[in-house]
């Protein structure tokens, strides 16, 4: 067990989303335990283990995966929810794709974490102050209108892809397994 950890451990205080809620309630529910795991997955780490690249040939590791998501819900609930002026990615830039994985660093990884609940307060406002799922938000993907249920849907499907990745990363660390 890390000196250090990152993110402290903590009790496990998840509960399966209601199972006859509302398109609203349930979609919140299910973005909010995958929120929480993304946490757990990384609880009691040091910044060494949160920034290793534990499943070669890729170069993902769990501070990677975080930093995409910390920009993933920048981008959706921020730039395409509100269309946030001035909006920017914080880790990719144009023509390094990759940047968000491969500037994953021990030296960053505390502040990466950080930065990723920090969004997580913003973004969770964002879409709290906004009651509509099927009317077009203000902001355009590729062009096209979307509305909060597909931002809701598909952040809940990236958050899913994306916990499969950090199992297998975090059990290639330390032999942690668990939903």
């Amino acid at each position: 067990m890390p000196d250090t950890a990152v993110v402290p451990e903590r009790a496990d205080h998840r509960s399966d989303p209601p199972m006859l809620a509302g398109d609203r309630a349930g979609l919140d529910s299910w973005l909010e335990l995958y929120r929480e795991t993304v946490l757990l997955k990384v609880a009691g780490l040091d910044t060494e283990q949160l920034a290793r690249r534990s499943v070669p040939p890729s170069t993902l590791s769990l501070i990677g995966v975080i930093r995409h998501l910390t920009e993933v819900e920048a981008y959706w609930l921020r730039k395409v929810l509100l269309d946030e002026p001035g909006f920017e990615d914080r880790y990719t830039r144009p023509g390094q794709p990759d940047a968000v994985f491969d500037g994953a660093a021990t030296a960053t990884a505390a502040a990466d974490v950080a930065a990723y609940e920090q969004e997580l307060a913003i973004t969770r406002a964002n879409a709290e102050a906004w009651s509509d799922l099927d009317a077009p938000v203000r902001g355009l993907r590729h062009g096209k209108q979307v509305n909060l249920r597909w931002i809701l849907t598909h952040l809940i499907e990236e958050y899913a892809r994306h916990l499969g990745h950090m199992d297998l990363l975090r059990e290639a660390v330390d032999g942690r397994t668990g939903y």
